[in-house]
Formats: C-alpha cells, sequence, structure tokens
C-alpha cells in the first residue's frame, strides 16, 4: 500500500516539538503497514577447527616484501600462525588496542595529554576513553559473548591469541620497536580480550564515536558527571582540579562531532562482469582508503588449511581472517556504505521522575551501573575514579545536547514531544558474534549462491558494501552493512520528520536517526536478524557488466539499472553522487578514453576489456574529477584576464591563520596549469594549484554551476560554470585561483612545483603512549606520493593528510603540522602545511589495493599495501611498499604453492608450535 505524506502545522508550536506531538499523539498511519521480515538459518558442519592433538602448529612463508603465506592442518593453528605473524610485525599497535579494550589506558598512559608537554590541550581523554568503552560494555560484554561464539570464531581467536602471546613471551621487550619497548602493557592477552577489541572495531561507525565524550555527559539533572575518586590521596584539590577539566574536555570532544555519517574512511570498490573482461571471467578492483597509522592498517597474509579454506587478502589488524580477498573462485572488497548503524531515541521521562520513562503508557526505569578504572597519578599506586552510568531497554544514554543545540538536556522538554525526555541510543553493532563467521564463510565460498548465502543467513560486514565477482563472470554489489530494521510505519514517520522539520532533516543530514522512545512502533522488527535489516530487503544488484561502489549511496551503483525504493536508513536516492564515484563510473562507461592527456593509459587499455594489469592502472592512472571537469574553462578564463589582478575578498581566506585579501594577478597560477596535464603524478607541474583553486571554488560558490543536478544523469550534473563575470577580476573561478595562489603564497609553496616534491609520505612516531609528543622522531626520509585527495580534487586513487597528533585510534604520537583552516575549521587546500615549503603530509588514502582477474587457471592479481606490512621503524617491510608505491612498481599477489616457493625470501619459511 502507498501512502502521500501528511502536511499539517500544530498552531502555537514551532521546530521538532510540533511536528513530533502532532505524528505522536495521531499515529495517522497506523494499520497499514506489515513490518514482518525473515531470513535464512544456517547450517553447521564438521571441519578442521582445532588440532587433534590439542597442540597448535603452523607454517609461515615469508614471499617478496614480508607477506606472510600460513599453512595449517586446522582453523585454529591457522589463526596461531596469523597471530604470531601480525605480532612480529605490529606488536606495539596491537598492544595499544587491547590496553583501550580493556578499559585501561588511564592505568598505563595516564589521564591524557599531559599539560606539561601541551599547554591548553585538552586533559583527561584516557579518562573519558576508559569510563565510555566500560559503559558501552565493550569487555564486559566480550566476557559475557565468548561461550555462545560458534566454534569457528573461537576456534580463529583463540589460536589467535595464542600466536600473539607466543611472539610476547619469546622476545626480549627491549627488543620491541620504541612506541612499547620494556612497557609492561605488552603482555600475554587471552581470547576474551581480542573480542573485546573486536567489538571496538565493529562499532567504528556507530558507537564508537560516542565515546569521546557523548556517552560520558550523560548524567540526570543536578548530578556532575566528574568521577569521585575511591583511593585516598594526598593532593585531593589536584585531583578534584583534574576531574572538572576531564569534564570539560568530554564537552569539547562531544560538540566537535557533528557529523556522524562521516567516519573518516573511504574506498573504491568495482566488481567487472564476464562482458567487460578480458578473459570473459570476472574481475576486481579494490582500492579502500584507510589511515596510515594506528589500528585500521590493514595487514595482508594468505591463510591455508588444505581442503578447507585457501584466502588471501588484507585485514584490519588483529583481524584472525582477511577481509578484503580472494580465493580461487571469487573475490571482493569493501566501501564504507551510507547506511546508518544505530538509531536515537528520545525517550518520554514520567513527570518528575528523571529515572523513569513512560512506553506505550507503561513506566521503565532508566538503570544504572557503577563502574570504576585506574588512573595512573604519578603516585606509587594508581589512583581509582568511579561513576554512575544510566541505561535504557535500548543501550546507554547520551548527552544529546552536547552534540546539538536542536536537542535538549536530560529533564528538559524534548524536541520530538515536548515533554521532558532524555536520550539514548540502540547500536546496531554493539554485539559481533558474527564477525569472524561473515568473513569465513565469504572466504569458503566457491560460488556466488554461497557468497550471497552469508548474508542471507544475517551474516554483516557491520559498516561496508561488499562488491564482489567471480570465476563465472558474475559481478555483484550489496550493502552489507548492519542496518536497523524499523518498520513501515516508523519510515513513514521518519520521512514526514525530514519532510516537515528542517531542524530533524538536518540531525538525520548528519547521521543521526531521531526516533519517538514513547511507542514501540520505534522499536527494530527483530525477525531472524535480530532487528537487522533482513538480506531480501538490502539494496543489492547483479550484472555481467560492471557493478561498482566509491562512498556514494547504494542508488547508483550502475546507472543502467538505478537501485530504489529502500529505507532511507541506507542512504539516499536521486541525489548527487561524489566526484569518485562520478569518475569511476565515467570510467567504467568510457573504457577506451584517456582523459584530458593522450598518454595517460585507457582504462581497459587498447581492447577495451579489464584485466588485473588494467585494474590496477586504473587506480594508479591519477586521474581526478573536477580537472576533467573545469581544467578546460578555467584555462580558458585564464587567457581572458592575462595579468589583471583579481579581486580576493577575505571570505575567501583562511581565517587562521588569518589572511588578508585585495588583489592578486592569477598569472603564475595559469602558467602552471597551462602545462599541467590533468593528472595527479608525481612529475605532474600545477596539479596542487588546481586542488588549491577548486577547493575554495567548491566551498564558496556552490551556485555557480548553471547546470543543476539531474537524477537522470547524475555523472555529468551537475556542470558547467556560469558565463557571468567571466574573465574579469570578479570572476569567481578566478577570484578561486587567486584566493588559492594566496594560500599557497603563504604555505610557500610554488604554483609550477611537481606534485612529488611538495607531497610526500613520511613517517614519524617513536614516542610510547602517554610520552611527550615533543619527542616524536622521522621515522624515513620523505617519499614523493601520488594521487589526489579523494573530495577536494576529485581523485579516484584518493589520498589525504590527518589532522591528528596521535596515531589513528590510538594514543601514540605522531608529528601533526598546522593547517589553514576556515572560521569553522575547515581545512584550505585540502590540508597543505602552513609551515612554509612543507606542503603535503600524506597519512591516508589507497592503502592495501590491487587489480585482480579470474582466468582459465585461477585468479592473477596485482597490488600493494602502500605503507608497508609493518609499523616497526626498524624493520625491513617498514616502508619497502612504499617505495614501490612511489614508483608505480606493483608487485604479484602470490597464491598458488608454485608461485609462493619460487618467491620465498632467504630464511623465510618457520614452523612454530604451541599450546
Amino acid at each position: 500500500m502507498k501512502h502521500s505524506r501528511l502536511g499539517f502545522k500544530a498552531p502555537g508550536r514551532s521546530g521538532l516539538q510540533a511536528l513530533g506531538i502532532a505524528v505522536a499523539s495521531s499515529f495517522l498511519l497506523s494499520g497499514c503497514f506489515d513490518g514482518d521480515s525473515s531470513s535464512g538459518s544456517d547450517d553447521t558442519a564438521s571441519d578442521p577447527l582445532f588440532p587433534e592433538n590439542g597442540q597448535l602448529q603452523a607454517t609461515i612463508r615469508r614471499t617478496t616484501n614480508g607477506v606472510p603465506h600460513i599453512k595449517a592442518d586446522d582453523l585454529s593453528s591457522a589463526g596461531f600462525g596469523a597471530g604470531y605473524s601480525q605480532a612480529q610485525d605490529n606488536i606495539c599497535l596491537l598492544a595499544e588496542a587491547i590496553v583501550k579494550a580493556r578499559s585501561e589506558r588511564a592505568k598505563y598512559f595516564g589521564p591524557g595529554y599531559d599539560v606539561t608537554f601541551a599547554p591548553g590541550q585538552s586533559v583527561g581523554f584516557n579518562i573519558i576513553s576508559d569510563f565510555s568503552y566500560k559503559a558501552q560494555e565493550i569487555y564486559s560484554g566480550a566476557e559475557e559473548q565468548f561461550d555462545s561464539l560458534s566454534d569457528e570464531s573461537k576456534a580463529l581467536i583463540t589460536g589467535f591469541s595464542e600466536g600473539y602471546n607466543k611472539y610476547v613471551v619469546e622476545t626480549d621487550p627491549s627488543d620491541f620497536p620504541e612506541e612499547c619497548r620494556d612497557q609492561p602493557w605488552v603482555k600475554e592477552i587471552t581470547p576474551v580480550d581480542l573480542l573485546a577489541h573486536y567489538r571496538i572495531v565493529g562499532q567504528y561507525a556507530s558507537g564508537a564515536q560516542f565515546a569521546t565524550g557523548v556517552v560520558f555527559l550523560a548524567v540526570p539533572p543536578a548530578q556532575s558527571p566528574a568521577p569521585r575518586v575511591v583511593t585516598e590521596v594526598s593532593d585531593s584539590s589536584r585531583i578534584d582540579n583534574l576531574m572538572q577539566q576531564v569534564v570539560d574536555t568530554a564537552r569539547t570532544s562531544a560538540g566537535s562531532k557533528q557529523n556522524f555519517q562521516d567516519t573518516g574512511l573511504a574506498s573504491n570498490a568495482w566488481g567487472v562482469g564476464r562482458e567487460m573482461t578480458e578473459q570473459g571471467r570476472g574481475a576486481l578492483l579494490a582500492n579502500p582508503h584507510f589511515p596510515y597509522t594506528g589500528h585500521r592498517r590493514l595487514y595482508q597474509m594468505q591463510m591455508t588449511v588444505p581442503g578447507y579454506l585457501n584466502v588471501n587478502g588484507a585485514g584490519l589488524l588483529g583481524t584472525a581472517v582477511p577481509l578484503i580477498s580472494f580465493n580461487e573462485h571469487l573475490a571482493w572488497s569493501h566501501t564504507v556504505t551510507t547506511s546508518r548503524r544505530f538509531t536515537w531515541y528520545e525517550l518520554k521521562l514520567k513527570q518528575g521522575d528523571n529515572l523513569t520513562y513512560v512506553k506505550d503508557g507503561q513506566e521503565k526505569p532508566i538503570t544504572s551501573k557503577t563502574l570504576r578504572i585506574e588512573v595512573d597519578m604519578g603516585m606509587v599506586e594508581p589512583v581509582t575514579l568511579e561513576r554512575e552510568f544510566y541505561y535504557s531497554e535500548y543501550g546507554p544514554m547520551l548527552a544529546a545536547n552536547a552534540v546539538s543545540s536542536k536537542l535538549p538536556g536530560w529533564g528538559s522538554n524534548g524536541a520530538l514531544t515536548g515533554a521532558p525526555a532524555a536520550y539514548t541510543y540502540r547500536d546496531a553493532n554493539a554485539d559481533t558474534p558474527r564477525l569472524l563467521d561473515t568473513w569465513l564463510q565469504m572466504s569458503r565460498a566457491s560460488n556466488l549462491t554461497e557468497f550471497q548465502n552469508v548474508f542471507k543467513n544475517c551474516g554483516s560486514t557491520l559498516w561496508t558494501n561488499s562488491t564482489y565477482a567471480d570465476d563465472q563472470g558474475n559481478a555483484f554489489y550489496i550493502d552489507s552493512s548492519s542496518v536497523p530494521n524499523l518498520s513501515e510505519k516508523s519510515i513513514a514517520i521518519v520521512n514526514l520528520f525530514r519532510s516537515q522539520n528542517a531542524d530533524y532533516a538536518e540531525l538525520f543530514d548528519n547521521g543521526v536517526t531521531l526516533l519517538d522512545g514513547s511507542s514501540s512502533v520505534n522499536d527494530w522488527v527483530e525477525g531472524e536478524c535480530e532487528g537487522l535489516v533482513p538480506y531480501e530487503d538490502k539494496p543489492k544488484l547483479l550484472r555481467a557488466d560492471w557493478v561498482q561502489n566509491s562512498n556514494s549511496s547504494y542508488w547508483a551503483t550502475n546507472p543502467d539499472e538505478f537501485l530504489t525504493g529502500y529505507s532511507p536508513l541506507f542512504g539516499s536516492e536521486e541525489s548527487p553522487i561524489n566526484p569518485r564515484t562520478r569518475l569511476g563510473i565515467k570510467m567504467l562507461q568510457n573504457p577506451l578514453e584517456h582523459g584530458l592527456d593522450p598518454s595517460t593509459p585507457a582504462p581497459a587499455g587498447q581492447d577495451g576489456k579489464f584485466g588485473a594489469e588494467d585494474l590496477i592502472g586504473v587506480i594508479w592512472n591519477n586521474r581526478a574529477w573536477y580537472s576533467e571537469q573545469f581544467l578546460d574553462e578555467l584555462l580558458s578564463r585564464c587567457g581572458m584576464i592575462a595579468s589583471t589582478p583579481v579581486n580576493v575578498p577575505d571570505e575567501l581566506l583562511p581565517a587562521a591563520p588569518d589572511l588578508a585579501g585585495g588583489t592578486r594577478t592569477v598569472a603564475d597560477g595559469c602558467a602552471a596549469l597551462t602545462n599541467w596535464n590533468g593528472t595527479y603524478d608525481l612529475d605532474s607541474t600545477g596539479a596542487h594549484t588546481f586542488r588549491a583553486f577548486v577547493d575554495v571554488y567548491m566551498r564558496s560558490f556552490q551556485n555557480h554551476l548553471q547546470t543543476k543536478f539531474d537524477p537522470e544523469n547524475p555523472v555529468y550534473t551537475p556542470a558547467d560554470p556560469s558565463p557571468v563575470d567571466a574573465g574579469t577580476e570578479n570572476d569567481p573561478m578566478l577570484q578561486s585561483l587567486a584566493a588559492g595562489l594566496v594560500v599557497l603564497d603563504a604555505a610557500g609553496i610554488d604554483p609550477a612545483a611537481r606534485l612529488g616534491d611538495v607531497q610526500y609520505y613520511q613517517p614519524t612516531g617513536g614516542v610510547p603512549p602517554g610520552g611527550d609528543p615533543n619527542a616524536v622522531v622521522v621515522q624515513s626520509a620523505p617519499i614523493p606520493w601520488h594521487g589526489g585527495d579523494g573530495n577536494v580534487d576529485g581523485a579516484f586513487n584518493a589520498i589525504g593528510v590527518v589532522d591528528s597528533d596521535f596515531a589513528e585510534d590510538t594514543i601514540i604520537p605522531r608529528e601533526n603540522t598546522p593547517e589553514f583552516n576556515s572560521s569553522e575549521g575547515v581545512r584550505f587546500a585540502a590540508g597543505v602545511s602552513a609551515n612554509s615549503g612543507e606542503g603535503w603530509k600524506i597519512a591516508r588514502g589507497t592503502s592495501w589495493h590491487f587489480g585482480l582477474e579470474f582466468t582459465d587457471n585461477g585468479p592473477e592479481a596485482y597490488g600493494l599495501v602502500s605503507y608497508s606490512q609493518s609499523s616497526d621503524a626498524m624493520s625491513p617491510y617498514f616502508t619497502d611498499q612504499s617505495q614501490l608505491y612511489s614508483e608505480k612498481n606493483y608487485r604479484k599477489l602470490l597464491f598458488t604453492e608454485s608461485e609462493i616457493m619460487a618467491n620465498l625470501l632467504p630464511q623465510g619459511e618457520v614452523t612454530i608450535s604451541g599450546k
């Protein structure tokens, strides 16, 4: 049954309250919806999961660039080899991840952001992190969950933990990298520790975003969120002062996060079908854009259990099975989806009682738990702190007003009902019992049906899409993430709110799906997938030509077959797509087109059919959407203005540092662009000048394009700069170029420099968590880095700088550089350093990436891990692949026994045993 949207306005009220009360009180849509759903169930078979003799044993063979190929007779032993190999290469990052998951950062590293090192910075972050993850039941949930895991998950987790422990026990602590050398927190772990880490990974795009202050601040009226000191201390005033600083830090941190759709992660993935491949089988382009530091580094390995498992790929550090991978018959990659993994609820409080809410006319309690953490305050023993945290039936309570001024504080009149309210949330990835099962089953699948059955049986890839190709020539896409399964009635109410109220729409666009918790109509439809959208209702597409995703909505997976009619919690339909998606589709639709430079290889080579080397070449051709859209027009206007100065209004320039407007000639910038080929290669001259231009242009003149977005033509619209004032001193395009040149002047960057001279990768570190950030050291010479910013440049090979004092998801210090920022804190020119001549220090983007094609002889693949396998500066695998990336020198991804043995490193084979 279809329904038109209801339109009304309640007199005497405005904003969210008016809309909320009207809908909540009448439920005009009742009786017209069917919320039932169902999904399949999975079977369990007898498999080689644990060693028959009880002794773990794995053979690790390292090939070119240190890639481990792990072979074992059982799954647990394969996990054992994986844990040992990853610990060899990344022990400090793995150990810090476990400290975080155990809520022990403050115990080992102190309160966080020591004021003696960084005056004026936030203080107490470690305390907030530890309490928040305890409140989210990261560790206690792992303790409760472990016994209920499948035997397969237990095999992988216990095996990996034992492999990690073997490396820790047999290695002298003084031989660890500087970041964790001789540190007491590098110690043996338990399977529960590892599972707790997975629970954080599962919530990267949901609850983990609330662990920096939003949960911490959620207390009833008149109650302070400051923790209490349990331990007797001699200097209580010092502790009291610190606790107030902790609260201030939580408020600042919570308020800095406005858009929960932006996870800081991105990717490109293509599945190419039989109609467009050289061998008439399937092909895959895998190109995740992840951080180069911290826990989200990807690590390549092959895992083989003869007759049971043979998969080669890469996963986030600590995962006991590869995540973006291939086997003999199929391959897949992941991209961060536009879907939502949580819902917020406004609870209608009982009048006069801030700890009781009313749902369907029934009173329900807001419960509490008293939690404790330990903090190293430089005393003989750690100081113990405690706090009450509060919960609804959905999950932890939230200080919603700390995120948005559109929402009230606990006990004030709510945005939806107008009655006293409190806020809470439910997280689709709060529990991750199928995390390893999903990827293990994908890895063991041998055809499309078996791959699809993983998701029919409620498998989830947490916060990503899956793009797939196989040896039969199928190309398949699915949003395989965990999405709340709302009833049609609840979805209709959400859509009504969005259409009728700008405040609600703004919250929704920023990733917050706010629901009225006073009625069970907004509860998730449980079904067989425990409240998540089942397979049959997920966006998906099977093609013989191609499917793709570059983080835009599922809607335009292939414009020859738009996907429509799905829950708005999956993302938007008939809306603009990002520039990487536009360029990717353009290259797929025009596989013989070279772009602006005829010398740049066509995406599919000379035959118009994709092979493995063509696909890695697509990533490395360094084409960009905005140069292909705007460069010719900009050069035309350059010719009109010549050396006449262009007006530069102050509002086009950074607020910090404050740069003055006025006038500037664009002649030097135009000259640099005249010699530019439109790509972001190392020897490209002027690429960064165009970057500075397009950043200002797309930021400041969003309405300058005269051809507006057309949902029937999403790739080529919006387009066409307006001809008004073209070539004059008030031309928006020329003003943007002039403003960009002012920024480059201040940054000490020559407009005509080679990109490879101003853009590079240079790892830094050498300081343990809680150590002096001023002691951070440079760990390699600068490595010239090709590629462009995915959002600013519209580059397909997306890379970028990172504004953080710490390695991603850790508190391990790294070198950070100052940037030019707008008054809203938005950086200019994709984050060019404000230090003169420093340019762009790349710390995220293209990471584990490859092109693969299935042939009559099996999979053939080429690629790299751009930042290399190891985070240990003393390892031979620290920057070896980084040099290869810089040189565009890909390697073959070895899969068969003969390939492995032919490329075995000297002394590269070892057999390890354990309990």
